[in-house]
Parts: structure tokens; sequence; C-alpha cells
């Protein structure tokens, strides 16, 4: 007489289920991207290295034998544009130089200066949106945030030295680069090289670096928006 069989009774595996579900979740997340601050210094470094690379010899700038007085106003006017386009990255050197050692002269200014724009880029552009700001034990929504750092932003540079150091730096800058403009002739041999391309230069790499600037900075402030 033969014995039935047992019964094959069904085994549900529910690990594996677990797993792939574990698996496409993990998948779905987005991966780690660059940090954006990150991706903002490097467009800054990239377009400056750019920008200084296209500088001209200053042996060039201090040529004596270059220098003369022009004859009216008009030409005066004429000279700086066209040296202007020449000298273009040259100028803003000589500016930036004039403004940061109006900066350095004036350490607290500087202090102030700084802490200004690392609040900024700290505690609102590059914050994680997530994460609430929290001082002395009170919590900041993103209004009160912007708020506060806008305030901060007029004080500093309206109701401090910092407002009127940059702007007295800036406008010894422009004067030295409108006297030199004036006085220096320049040649025809480079102004028709460089009339064609007077419209790219310097300044078209720190309007490149800005709107890197700003579509790096976007998904952080539209978070927020």
């Amino acid at each position: 007489m033969t014995s039935a069989s047992p019964p094959v009774l069904p085994i549900s595996n529910s690990q594996p289920t677990t797993t792939a579900s574990s698996a496409t979740s993990v998948q779905s997340q987005p991966p780690v991207a660059t940090p954006a601050f990150r991706a903002l210094i490097n467009h800054i470094s990239d377009s400056l290295r750019y920008g200084f690379a296209q500088r001209r010899p200053w042996a060039e700038l201090a040529d004596r034998s270059g220098f003369s007085k022009p004859e009216s106003f008009s030409e005066a006017t004429l000279r700086i544009r066209k040296n202007y386009s020449y000298f273009r990255v040259n100028y803003l050197t000589v500016v930036a130089v004039v403004v940061a050692f109006s900066l350095i002269t004036n350490p607290f200014s500087l202090l102030m200066l700084v802490g200004l724009l690392a609040s900024w880029i700290f505690l609102y552009l590059f914050r994680p949106s997530d994460q609430p700001l929290v001082v002395f034990g009170r919590t900041f929504s993103e209004r009160e945030t912007l708020g506060v750092l806008i305030v901060l932003s007029i004080f500093v540079f309206f109701l401090t030295s910092v407002g009127s150091i940059l702007i007295s730096a800036v406008m010894v800058g422009a004067g030295l680069i409108c006297a030199h403009g004036a006085f220096r002739v320049p040649e025809d041999l480079f102004l028709d090289e460089q009339e064609p391309s007077a419209s790219t230069g310097f300044l078209s790499f720190i309007g490149g670096a800005a709107s890197n600037a700003a579509a790096t900075a976007a998904p952080a402030v539209s978070a927020r928006v």
C-alpha cells in the first residue's frame, strides 16, 4: 500500500521583493551633485584666468614715448575710448588693485564686507532649504532670513564706511584710467586689430561669470521662493 505524499506547501519569498523595492528606491534617488558653491568658485576662477590671459603687456601700457597732450576734449575722449578697447583687462586690473588696496588699508571695512558676503552665501544662497536657520534657540523662516540679510546689507553699505570706501576707490581707479587713456597716443596698428573685436574682452568674461554664477545659484534661490 503506497503512502500518499505530503502536500507541497506554497512558499512565498518576500525578501527579493523587499530587496528589489529598496534597490528601486536607491536608484530613484538622484546622485550627489557637486556643491553649488564649488561650481560657482570654478566658474569665477576659469573666467578670471581666461580674462587675464588676454591682458596687454604692462611695458606697452607705460611706454613713455606713446604719451602726448591731447589737443581738444573730443580728441581726449576718442583716445580714452580706443585705449580702453585695447587695454581693457589692464584697466580693470588697475581698478581692482585700487579697490583691494583701499580695503586692505581699512581692515574693519574689509572684515565687514567679507562677513556680509559670507552671510549671503552660507545663510541663504547655498544653505539647504530643508535645514532651518536656528540662532540662539530661535528658528527663522526663509522670509525672515532674507529680510535680515537685506537690512544688514543696507546697514553695511550706507551706514558704515564700506560704501564710501568702495565708491571712492572706484572713482580713483576711473580717474587713473581716464588720465592714462587721454594722454596715451593710440597706434593705428593695434587700433585696426582691435576695432572689430571691441565688443569682446574682459567684460564679456565677467558677464559670462556672472551669468554662470546666477545659473548656479538659481536652484538655491528658486527653492526658497
